[in-house]
């Protein structure tokens, strides 16, 4: 068995959930710049997350449901997810985004992973508070992916992470096999492998012996 760790907004999905939510209520446009200045290492991820976070304070809930419901898998993400389940492996989602967004998407496509270390967004009176929580604020994605392989008794040379942006970075370091799904230039020398679509990311696992 390997553990296979997935990013989650702009790996398996091309949505980026903040500036889905930040579309709901005006500031879409705020919200990329802030990712992309933390996504290229401009900023610090836990200092990106809680200023869009504040953005959205005031965002109705059914809003946010809307949002949510808008964020989709990548084409073919659901296949190559059944597949490395199907031979075995532990394949987990590891995403600065939130607990909301990942599952709605996967229920779409019938898809299940076996672990999800994601974020939230809490509300009070039926309104996002403009506050966030979750393991992946401060925590990184390396401390994870190291703790649940010790807690599936993988060694960490049977683990494999997929990610693009720096917040990935960690987890691509110290990874057995480090992919980069169309990664940002700042991660792009932590990678082994440089995909840019999920039929290029099964053939890679194809010729791993992964699948």
């Amino acid at each position: 068995m390997r553990l296979i760790a997935f990013d989650f907004d702009g790996t398996l999905s091309d949505s980026e959930m903040t500036v889905l939510l930040g579309g709901r209520c005006g500031v879409a446009d705020e919200m990329e710049s802030i990712t992309d200045r933390a996504m290229n290492d401009e900023l610090s991820y836990a200092q990106s997350l809680r200023r869009r976070a504040a953005l959205l304070e005031g965002l109705d809930d059914e809003e946010a449901y809307k949002a949510f419901n808008a964020v989709q898998l990548r084409p073919s993400a659901g296949m190559v997810i059944d597949r490395l389940r199907d031979a075995g492996h532990h394949v987990a989602i590891f995403t600065g985004g939130f607990e909301r967004g990942v599952e709605q998407a996967l229920n779409k496509t019938n898809t299940t992973v076996d672990t999800i270390v994601a974020n939230r967004l809490p509300t009070s009176d039926g309104e996002l508070t403009g506050t966030v929580d979750g393991p992946l604020i401060e925590g990184t994605k390396n401390d994870t992916l190291l703790s649940l392989a010790t807690d599936c008794d993988v060694s960490p040379d049977r683990t494999v992470a997929i990610g693009d942006g720096a917040n990935d970075l960690p987890m691509l370091e110290v990874a057995g096999l480090a992919v980069g799904f169309t990664p940002k230039d700042a991660v792009r020398p932590a990678c082994d492998v440089v995909v840019a679509s999920m039929d290029q990311l099964m053939h890679v696992f194809e010729e791993h012996n992964i699948i």
